[in-house]
């Protein structure tokens, strides 16, 4: 295979994240198997022994680099090299403002690449089971159709009880989106809790009307179906909202939606008939999930029936609620910094298994578990990437970018998109004699955020010196 005196880096899985990863051991100098199941294995979900095919949309999502989290991510992967990217533009098909690829093509481009790579070797052949442990760095790149066989042997090496399971999502709301003349910040009793201030929680008030309106919503809106494997029960005893509502119409005014314990200070004098809480969902406080609000309600539906809560009118949504089947680590437990598992350090993990959604996202936490295993193999420690970056926010809330939720209640990690959320705020740059406004403000600073991602990416990429730090 090679003449190179490394010994090769082992990749579990074929699809987007596996064979950016194998690409970018190989491009590094280091030989790699990359080991694919299928055709030995078939599964529900794919239809050829192709590599990186695409079983669901053909859609990359948006390409605009300079207002939209994922178009930056899109930019920083083709400046990092990315085979996934390169296969993605040769074969893109129109769609607007998005990148969109021929299916057939992509996967027939990023098969070809790995297959003609001198140092890449592909074993057609399952891994059931941890893998030998004469593989001393592995790559589990396995998706959400990890086999069974590899995801209880996981399960048994970590102790987690949280690999496979059937999962209760809230929607996740961007703070700067809620109206705060309308909402406000307290928890209940003014009880500090752990790590608390007393005012932890985004208030969101309703009267009656408002209330009775909301109820009529959540029982009539439109929900997604169950599958024949969407049988297992709810995780954490996690009940929709709207199931919550259908058992009558107190229920929730009762349980996630009760007043008790609360003065709203716009309007101290009038007790609220129902309350909405939201609680922060990252340690930036950009995000916030609302509390007990599970639903398998459409997403259209979700954003016309949430945007009738007082307080969240103009939400912009980083995530909408789901239920699924769903296979990922709690990752922000059981991975280190550079997505290596804390209970065996030889394996590492990328791609939708560790908490990301979306092709993109997968292929890019595997461009980064790629780096950081052929480092290692060099000798070298794994060069992280900024924060600032769509690279480093993506990993930061797999590896530690949640809260954890103390006590009862879901986890507070869940798989997400790249979203600008998940960056350190910034300040807008203002010009002089002019005050922004509204949609105008909100490109300014989309366009701030991702100057400065793409600045600090060339910095960590080695494409461009390192900025003063008082810039």
């Amino acid at each position: 295979m090679t003449n190179s005196t490394h010994a090769p880096i082992h990749v579990i899985g074929g699809g987007l994240a596996g064979s950016e990863a194998a690409f970018q051991i190989a491009e590094a100098g280091i030989p790699v198997v990359l080991h694919e199941m299928r055709p030995e294995r078939r599964t529900d979900a794919h239809g050829t022994d192709k590599l990186a095919e695409l079983v669901c949309s053909n859609s990359f999502r948006s390409d605009d680099h300079t207002q939209n989290a994922v178009g930056l991510l899109h930019e920083e992967m083709r400046r990092a090299g990315s085979l996934i990217m390169a296969s993605a533009d040769r074969n893109q098909v129109p769609a607007g403002g998005a990148l969109a690829v021929d299916r057939e093509g992509f996967a027939e481009a990023v098969t070809a690449a790995i297959e003609a790579h001198p140092l890449i070797t592909v074993d057609r052949r399952e891994v059931a089971g941890l893998p030998p442990s004469d593989w001393q760095s592995v790559i589990v790149a396995t998706g959400p159709l990890t086999s069974p066989a590899l995801a209880e042997a996981v399960r048994g090496l970590t102790g987690a009880e949280s690999l496979a399971f059937f999962d209760a999502i809230a929607p996740i709301v961007h703070f700067d989106s809620i109206d705060m003349s309308k909402a406000w910040f307290q928890s209940r009793y003014d009880k500090t809790g752990p790590g608390g201030t007393g005012a932890d929680y985004i208030n969101c008030p309703m009267n009656r009307d408002e209330y009775e309106a909301f109820i009529d919503a959540l029982i009539a809106g439109e929900k997604t179906t169950f599958k024949e494997w969407e049988s297992t029960p709810y995780f954490d005893g996690c009940l929709p909202i709207e199931v919550m509502a259908e058992r009558g119409r107190e229920t929730l005014r009762h349980g996630p939606m009760k007043p008790v314990g609360l003065t709203n200070p716009n309007d101290p004098t009038v007790k609220a008939h129902a309350i909405v809480q939201l609680r922060q969902d990252n340690a930036l406080g950009t995000l916030y999930n609302m509390v007990g609000f599970q639903t398998k309600l459409k997403y259209a539906e979700q954003v016309r029936v949430f945007r009738m809560i007082p307080g969240l009118e103009g939400a912009e949504f980083a995530r909408l609620g789901g239920l699924h089947r769903n296979t990922y680590l709690d990752s922000p437990r059981l991975l280190d910094g550079a997505l290596r598992l804390k209970a065996d350090p030889r394996l590492r993990f990328a791609g939708q298994i560790t908490g990301c959604e979306g092709y993109v996202e997968s292929a890019a936490i595997g461009l980064l578990a790629g780096r950081f295993a052929a480092a290692e193999r060099h000798g070298e420690a794994p060069l992280l990437p900024p924060p600032t970056t769509a690279f480093g926010a993506l990993l930061g809330h797999i590896t530690g970018g949640h809260l954890s939720v103390e006590g009862e209640g879901p986890r507070s990690f869940q798989p997400m998109n790249v979203n600008f959320g998940l960056f350190p705020p910034i300040e807008v740059p203002r010009e002089p004699g002019k005050r922004l406004r509204g949609p105008e403000k909100a490109a300014a600073k989309k366009r701030a955020l991702t100057g400065r991602a793409l600045a600090d990416a060339d910095v960590w990429l080695g494409r461009a010196p390192a900025r003063d730090a008082a810039e």
